[in-house]
């Protein structure tokens, strides 16, 4: 499966859309919002470049694919440089997801979103030039030192592909049943994920080193979990809801058992200690911090907490698993049988899944 030409979240702004289910998401980004911050007026201090380069890699759609312009905007205008040695820059800002991203919901978003800022500011709108970058950030995507500020939220859990030492010589899935790393999975099927990570994130960070500028900064969001132990009752346990699920779709005659087991997500959630480690190996940051956190549930009025969780990973999945099944596979069912055993689990113990907050300087 190419992963580019196929993964995307949900487009548009309908009730399946990511749009309309990633309020945890954005719960999430609010709640580091002031490290963020930060991390952007420590940067302008130290460069004061008169054009600043951002990227939001895997911006996706909604309403939070452009958040991060204003917070970048309200945190150099608030910075003690800008008030008292330096007139406001302006802004270069690129949104990068892959080329089946809905940019175009973005694009049609921005004539509110600047006439926005130009009503907070008396009509008055600082420059700012804002372009679509699709493409993986597994590799280059920017011309050398172009960048100051680099902001990834959500999207580094996604590996570049699905990790092929899943497979025997002969194209078998050796995780059979199961869409992740699960207690029945063989030992090699942890290492399978976390080569792909070391990997993965190894590419990610030599890339944007070369496209940062010295003391560029980079803002990560990503999953995660909170020890060495790859399965646990956070990231982990959504998957194996999913591989259930899938189980039940076989048992009623709407998907082939075959189909399933050669059914693998592109996700790894990483340890603290796995990150750190590769940061430093990797050689070309300084990080500066790292914080880990949960996100309380929100739901909607009316709404279980099964529900809102099936509908986010349903946002994520869905063409994935249109891709690998075709159209017999019945998502609404799939996914409400999701929800129902959210809540069950729910009322058993709490499922609490972990995020990272990486702060990493440009050496």
């Amino acid at each position: 499966m190419d992963i580019e030409k196929v993964f995307h979240m949900n487009g548009g702004a309908g009730k399946t859309s990511y749009a309309q289910n990633s309020s945890l998401q954005k719960k999430a980004s609010n709640m580091v919002k002031h490290i963020t911050v930060e991390a952007i007026q420590q940067l302008y201090n130290e460069v004061t470049p008169k054009s600043l380069g951002i990227a939001d890699l895997g911006c996706s759609s909604g309403s939070n694919s452009l958040s991060l312009i204003k917070d970048v905007v309200e945190a150099v205008e608030g910075g003690d440089s800008h008030k008292m040695f330096h007139p406001l820059p302006e802004f270069r800002v690129f949104l990068n997801d892959l080329p089946t991203n809905d940019f175009n919901s973005v694009f049609k978003s921005l004539p509110d979103f600047y006439r926005d800022l130009k009503k907070d500011r008396n009509e008055r709108c600082p420059d700012i030039f804002i372009a679509g970058y699709p493409g993986s950030f597994y590799g280059r995507l920017f011309p050398n030192n172009c960048l100051h500020f680099i902001y990834s939220s959500y999207s580094l859990h996604w590996l570049s592909k699905v990790p092929p030492g899943l497979y025997d010589e002969h194209g078998k899935s050796i995780n059979k049943g199961n869409v992740y790393i699960s207690d029945s999975s063989p030992a090699s099927v942890s290492r399978a994920y976390w080569n792909q990570f070391q990997d993965d994130f190894s590419l990610f960070l030599k890339s944007r080193s070369e496209e940062l500028v010295t003391n560029g900064r980079m803002v990560l969001i990503t999953l995660g979990r909170i020890d060495h132990e790859h399965v646990d009752r956070g990231n982990s346990f959504f998957w194996e809801i999913l591989s259930r699920c899938l189980a039940i779709s076989v048992s009623q005659g709407e998907i082939e058992k075959e189909k399933v087991d050669c059914y693998d997500v592109h996700f790894y959630a990483a340890s603290r200690n796995e990150i750190e480690d590769e940061v430093r190996r990797e050689g070309s940051f300084e990080l500066e911090r790292v914080e880990m956190f949960e996100i309380e549930k929100q739901v909607k009025g009316g709404e279980s907490n099964g529900t809102a969780v099936a509908m986010t990973v349903r946002a994520i999945q869905e063409s994935m698993l249109y891709n690998h099944f075709g159209d017999g596979i019945n998502l609404d069912t799939l996914f409400n049988n999701y929800a129902k055993i959210v809540d069950q689990e729910m009322a058993k113990q709490e499922i609490n899944p972990v995020t990272f907050l990486l702060v990493l300087k440009k050496l």
